[in-house]
């Protein structure tokens, strides 16, 4: 097959599919890391700075493995090769049940785990109790762990980045492929909302994404130097999840994942269709995204906080 230059996730035609099924197939002995670095060789799939993007190409790999569209070999995570990632290390947790009115909590306490005793605290409690684990974060991302005043962890949340093509929030939007380039950096992705499964306290999912959104903006600011307009989020309903508290929260229900993987670019479904709910943190995000209002000084150096309640668990 043809190499291609490209930063985005190449398009998985069937052509492609069984280009990976061949390479498995014919090289027993080939790791998933070396898979990756294969794939992304063959199709000249790198990043802006001309390096393989070997874990969106793991990313992807998994996500036909799960699908039932490949066999992947085992992970070799236990032995750890170069380049791979390493499981989380999963800590003891005090796991008593909190149960309790929400003002009993308070003032709730938010820590940015960015490294350290919270980061491993962060992935522990995430890899163990979120359905989707942990993953890898890819790309800017911030991490949230949400602490009762007396210090518990209640709530996690993971914010990365925005998903490269997403038809129906596209077409939300209504900006054009070369605008979304420019732009989609100033949108995060909520990919984790973790209540913790001992935690039982009424309106604490909504509470605390309302206080993360009214934040993350300026917390991307001191850690990247630009803000953001806007948080999305993916919920797999109806088959898991019902997206009750997104809708209760007023986040905007956009539309529906066609399932084709967070950065699309392949025909046919491979994964659970999602529902798409957005968080504006701008009064005039859609404008600001697509051009047609200048981006604030607040929106370059952090958007303004006045958009999006919160929402919380997936269900």
């Amino acid at each position: 097959m043809n190499s291609m230059e490209t930063m985005r996730r190449p398009e998985l035609t069937a052509e492609r599919i069984e280009e990976i099924r061949r390479l498995i197939a014919e090289n027993p002995g080939m790791g998933r890391t070396q898979i990756s670095e294969h794939l992304c060789a063959s199709w000249g799939w790198r990043s802006p700075t001309g390096h393989p993007k070997s874990i969106s190409c793991r990313d992807m790999l998994r996500d036909l493995d799960r699908a039932g569209k490949i066999s992947l070999p085992p992970s070799r995570n236990a032995a750890h090769p170069k380049g791979a990632a390493k499981s989380p290390e999963h800590l003891a947790h005090d796991m008593a049940p909190i149960e309790c009115a929400l003002g009993a909590l308070a003032p709730l306490r938010v820590e940015i785990a960015s490294g350290g005793k919270p980061l491993a605290e962060f992935k522990s409690l995430v890899d163990q109790f979120h359905y989707l684990k942990y993953g890898q974060a890819v790309g800017e991302n911030i991490k949230y762990i949400i602490r009762s005043a007396a210090g518990a962890p209640l709530v996690c949340m993971l914010f990365g980045s925005a998903a490269w093509s997403c038809r129906d929030r596209d077409r939300h939007i209504g900006w054009s492929k070369e605008r979304r380039a420019e732009a989609l950096h100033l949108m995060t992705n909520n990919t984790r909302c973790l209540v913790l499964p001992w935690v039982h306290v009424a309106g604490l999912a909504s509470h605390a994404l309302s206080v993360i959104s009214r934040r993350v903006s300026s917390d991307w600011v001191a850690k990247y130097g630009h803000g953001l307009l806007a948080i999305e989020t993916f919920v797999e309903s109806p088959t898991r999840f019902k997206g009750t508290i997104y809708r209760a929260a007023n986040w905007l229900h956009v539309g529906r994942t066609s399932g084709r993987g967070r950065d699309g670019g392949h025909h046919g479904a491979i994964l659970p269709q999602k529902d798409i709910y957005i968080c504006p943190l701008d009064r005039l995000y859609d404008k600001r995204l697509r051009g047609d209002k200048p981006l604030r000084g607040q929106a370059v150096r952090g958007a303004s906080a006045g958009g999006g309640a919160g929402a919380g668990r997936e269900g």
